[in-house]
């Protein structure tokens, strides 16, 4: 003897659905905010890379030349960087304080700082790096 089918379409119940929805949202909740340190900490990570990198390049126009660039378009122009640097804090490459020598007559570019506002994870403001 055949058994007659059932006419019924098999689901997801309505709970089923919730516990479903309540791991995800419990999972996303431990995944976002270690995902969004870990974009701030490569934020940082690149700001001070950057840092050091233009420093050093102001430092060899210095020895090459004399004296200091008169702006930081120069270290492109004569070839010591390729581009001028990315603040990804601030997200632009003309944001940068310019610090002057204390002797103007050797240029106009002795040090830079990020113009971003705020503090970094170790509690010192970007402007101070």
């Amino acid at each position: 003897m055949v058994k007659p089918m059932r006419n019924r379409i098999r689901g997801f119940t309505l709970i089923e659905l919730l516990v479903v929805m309540a791991i995800i949202a419990s999972l996303l909740s431990i995944a976002t905010p270690r995902y969004f340190e870990s974009i701030r900490r490569s934020e940082e990570a690149t700001l001070k890379q950057n840092l050091a990198t233009t420093r050093e390049a102001i430092d060899k126009y210095y020895a090459d030349s004399g004296r200091y660039p008169d702006k930081l378009d120069d270290l492109v122009t004569k070839r010591y960087l390729r581009a001028l640097p990315f603040d990804p804090i601030v997200g632009s490459t003309n944001d940068w304080v310019v610090a002057p020598p204390q002797d103007l007559e050797l240029g106009r570019v002795y040090d830079l700082h990020s113009a971003a506002e705020g503090n970094g994870r170790d509690g010192t403001p970007y402007n101070t790096w």
